[in-house]
């Protein structure tokens, strides 16, 4: 098995869709995912990843000084099947951004997330030459006492018509009347970015962190677990 067998290509967001809520941890899709690829495995379907819009790209934009509009993506969501080779994730991603410099050559960076409170912290982005840019102790991601965990937008009163109906218009203190028991997820959140423009570099107004800061805190995950290093300096 070699990851130099994959092939990566575009398909559909339905088809992508079922995918990620077949493999991915959370099972759950972004609706504003706009440009999905397939990752397929001896012709078969094991993996997808979808790029789109930020959920505030409003916000998001000013990282670059610059960037318009439509001059950035972000990588929503990766899924992929343990049955792939190893290394495939960082080629797939390799093998999209190759896709989007020639199709889509007005896209000048791209912007990732990775998850350290229900999966890992970004080794795969790393590998990729994303570069780190924030590490954001968790404040947005919340179980809820059935299991569920839920993004704190998702329950703004702007979006949430049950917390309006119930008279709240402070999550926390919603929470508390519709959900005792609820908490934030234990973990922090990890920024990446990866320019494909080097002006956009250039114009970069954030910070670049070292990966070796993530283990420097004591914050390195995978799966959801808390790496624990023995017999190190």
């Amino acid at each position: 098995m070699s990851a130099k067998e994959i092939i990566v290509k575009p398909i559909s967001k339905k088809i992508a869709d079922k995918i990620v809520q077949k493999y991915h941890y959370s099972g759950k899709v972004v609706q504003n995912s706009n440009l999905n690829f397939g990752v397929f495995y001896k012709g078969i379907l094991l993996g997808a990843m979808q790029f789109g819009s930020p959920t505030n790209k409003r916000a998001m934009l000013p990282l670059v000084k610059g960037t318009g509009w439509n001059e950035m993506l972000e990588l929503n969501r990766m899924a992929f099947a343990d049955a792939l080779p190893r290394f495939s994730e960082s080629r797939a991603i390799s093998m999209a951004i190759k896709w989007i410099k020639k199709n889509a050559p007005h896209v000048k960076w791209i912007l990732s997330f990775a998850d350290g409170t229900q999966c890992g912290h970004g080794t795969i982005y790393q590998a990729s030459n994303f570069k780190l840019i924030q590490i954001k102790k968790n404040k947005a991601l919340i179980k809820l006492p059935d299991g569920r965990v839920v993004h704190h937008i998702s329950l703004r009163a702007d979006n949430n018509p049950e917390m309006r109906r119930d008279g709240f218009s402070n999550i926390r203190q919603w929470l508390d009347f519709k959900y005792k028991g609820w908490q934030e997820l234990d973990g922090h959140m990890f920024k990446y970015i990866y320019f494909i423009d080097k002006n956009a570099e250039k114009n970069f107004t954030g910070e670049i962190i070292p990966f070796s800061e993530i283990r420097k805190l004591g914050i390195e995950m995978y799966k959801g677990e808390k790496l624990e290093r023995t017999g190190e300096n």
